[in-house]
């Protein structure tokens, strides 16, 4: 963190986004009033970003461990397009994000590391007090990963599509790639009829099934963006969309040597970042 931005250190995790920009339309009149009142007049991308870092880093650090966020942390970020449609608008959802991710850390194999970190009586108090945010029933419109991104996501972009590159202090902070969600959809589908009939065994047609489950759940308008996060400074310009698009085309072509050696280019560029995860 410097100047209240985040530069990427190695010290904390990289953290890369997906997430959907939908038009006011796709809200209810009390979805929307909730969205509008998190929304700084003054705000932009990064300030939301550091906002987000910050408050992070303050939960995990208070005496009291308090791994879920309050209310006051949920956050909404806006896009307009060049062509000025309409703004867009993608709520963070850090709480139902959050609240998600707790039952899934205690219905699992760490329910036990869980426990040692607060008691179920502690987890069921933390849970009551994140659940009395409103609009917790909407859908969720981020997902995050940490150390890396998922192959599936690159499926969904392409070179040329909109892309921002944001920079700091001589670092990337992150790059932005953004598409219509039409058009992310139907590469999800391109894509999975692709693995189908190729190899539906393989790790990416289960991930692809469900990112094209939640994608087609937004309908037809809006944006699909792809958040590298800072791990854009170790990685940008990044070839990995071209890589696993060509990787998959080859496979459907019955070039193995060509899949295998896009496989290689993307392990080699991803597998030290995964490795930070375990570094000293």
């Amino acid at each position: 963190m410097a100047s209240g931005l985040y530069l990427g250190g190695v010290q904390l995790p990289f953290v890369s986004s997906l997430r959907v920009y939908l038009p006011r339309t796709a809200y209810t009149k009390a979805e929307f009033a909730h969205i509008e009142s998190l929304i700084d007049p003054g705000q932009d991308p990064v300030s939301v970003d550091a906002s987000e870092l910050a408050e992070s880093l303050e939960r995990v650090s208070l005496t009291a461990a308090r791994p879920l966020p309050t209310p006051d942390a949920d956050k909404v970020r806006t896009l307009t397009l060049d062509g000025g449609e309409g703004e867009l608008y993608a709520p963070n959802q850090a709480v139902a994000r959050s609240i998600a991710g707790a039952a899934e850390l205690l219905a699992g194999n760490m329910e036990q590391l869980a426990t040692m970190v607060l008691s179920q009586e502690q987890w069921a108090a933390q849970l009551e007090q994140a659940t009395a945010t409103p609009a917790l029933d909407m859908p969720l419109q981020t997902r995050s990963s940490t150390w890396g991104i998922p192959f599936s996501w690159f499926t969904l972009v392409y070179a040329n599509d909109r892309m921002e590159v944001v920079e700091a202090n001589g670092r990337i902070l992150t790059v932005r790639i953004q598409v219509p969600l039409s058009t992310a959809v139907g590469r999800a589908e391109r894509m999975l009829r692709m693995l189908a009939a190729m190899a539906p065994d393989l790790d990416l047609f289960e991930e692809l099934e469900d990112l094209g489950r939640w994608l087609a759940a937004f309908g037809e308008d809006g944006v699909v963006e792809l958040d590298y996060g800072p791990v854009a400074n170790r990685v940008h310009p990044d070839d990995s969309p071209a890589d696993v698009h060509m990787g998959l085309q080859c496979l459907a072509d019955g070039d193995f040597t060509g899949a295998a050696a896009a496989y290689r280019r993307l392990a080699n560029r991803w597998m030290p970042i995964r490795q930070l995860a375990r570094a000293n």
